[in-house]
């Protein structure tokens, strides 16, 4: 059976969360989709996202080179959140650090986890 893209459960904004995450389990990101970015992704293998402040589609690493390359693609129980597995090249987040999760509330301190990778 064909996947639709239909069939998920989109926000009333018509987006669905999307976690991005490395082979090797690393959380890198969330960001979010719409219907069209959740079909273009499939079809074109490189993950676009849709991008809240700027309105539009968003390929991840069109501009920066720091592509995501679709693994694979899944849909939890409720199909109201994606987990896309990527091949990551480069930093996933824009502060130019592997993660954008890269700090922990710890002993109620906020620390940073990583710092940026080198150019």
């Amino acid at each position: 059976m064909a996947f639709d893209p239909a069939t998920l459960k989109y926000d009333d904004k018509g987006l669905i969360p999307a976690i991005a995450q490395a082979e090797d389990g690393e959380v890198l990101m969330m960001a979010w989709m719409n219907a069209e970015a959740v079909a273009r992704t499939l079809d074109t293998g490189r993950v676009t996202y849709w991008s809240r402040s700027r309105q539009a589609f968003w390929i991840k690493g069109e501009t920066s080179g720091h592509v995501q390359h679709l693994v694979d693609f899944r849909v939890d129980c409720d199909r109201d959140c994606l987990l896309v597995i990527v091949r990551q090249e480069g930093p996933a987040c824009h502060t130019n650090r592997r993660s954008c999760f890269y700090s922990a509330v710890r002993d109620g301190v906020e620390v940073e986890l990583m710092t940026p990778m080198a150019s």
